[in-house]
């Protein structure tokens, strides 16, 4: 099931969420962490990656700080105030959307 759209739209949250927990990141250890916890059943590929990173990064959500590890450069990413309360926001609302379509889904939930 990896790359299915109903992914897609969860993009943002995923990286928010994980930059949460982690402090900071680079754009591979993140595809990598998402394969890892989803026991490689969701890929993130860079061509989605690096533009929802860029957008945040735009929107002041991220910081960008360039490190040369090896002799090569990574940008890491971390999220700035405003992303640590947008996580909050974004995390809620996919909460939400879980719980309505399991509701929808699993009729042994729309009573809970």
């Amino acid at each position: 099931m990896s790359n299915s759209n109903l992914y897609k739209g969860s993009l943002t949250t995923i990286i928010l969420k994980l930059l949460n927990e982690h402090d900071k990141m680079y754009g591979y250890e993140i595809t990598q962490k998402v394969k890892e916890l989803t026991k490689g059943e969701l890929t993130i590929t860079e061509g989605a990656l690096y533009p929802s990173l860029h957008k945040l990064e735009a929107e002041g959500l991220l910081d960008v700080e360039v490190l040369k590890v090896d002799n090569r450069v990574r940008k890491y990413y971390k999220l700035t105030e405003q992303g640590t309360k947008e996580t909050v926001s974004k995390l809620a609302e996919l909460e939400s959307y879980i719980k309505n379509m399991r509701a929808l889904v699993n009729p042994k939930y729309r009573f809970e």
